[in-house]
């Protein structure tokens, strides 16, 4: 639990609180920019992941729920060591599970399919977590920077990549 306790402090204060611009396709229920409803995002709860949620009153307790449940126990963050789950679990809250394995398994050279099953989990177990969570972080920003909401959100998604690059050293 010290390890969630932990991820969950930083990707908080990351995420903030509710959000709804229109220009996010995560905001929309349909996963795409004026496809559903803006229900917005909270804390990094996305109308695109949650469309049957009312994001905007959702409470820390049920943040703190869909964390654990749907992010932290799918990289299997009670498994790795710090800083590796913590940058494993962010980026799985700020961009998808998925894309958070594979920028993992990338900096492991694994075949790419964004499950953390047991040859990724025993290669993350027995490598060294900070060059991983060093490398996962490079992999990230330069997604970002291909990325097409990069001229809108960019400079919030390199300062906090940034951020997590401090706090784990």
């Amino acid at each position: 639990m010290d390890n969630f306790l932990s991820c969950l402090s930083f990707t908080l204060e990351m995420e903030g609180g509710y959000t709804n611009n229109p220009d996010d396709p995560g905001n929309w229920t349909g996963g795409r920019i004026k496809v559903g409803q803006l229900r917005g995002t909270k804390c990094g709860i996305s109308a695109a992941s949650y469309p049957a949620l009312d994001i905007q009153n959702l409470s820390l307790e049920a943040i703190k729920d869909i964390y654990y449940k749907d992010y932290f126990m799918l990289i299997h963050g009670d498994k790795l060591q710090l800083p590796l789950a913590m940058v494993a679990f962010d980026a799985a809250v700020n961009a998808g599970v998925k894309k958070s394995i594979v920028w993992l398994q990338q900096s492991l050279k694994l075949q790419e399919d964004g499950i953390c099953g047991p040859q990724t989990l025993s290669a993350l177990m027995s490598g060294n977590p900070l060059e991983i969570s060093r490398e996962a972080l490079a992999r990230r920003l330069d997604f970002y920077m291909r990325s097409r909401g990069w001229d809108i959100f960019g400079l919030g998604w390199a300062g906090r990549v940034i951020k997590l690059a401090q706090a784990i050293v």
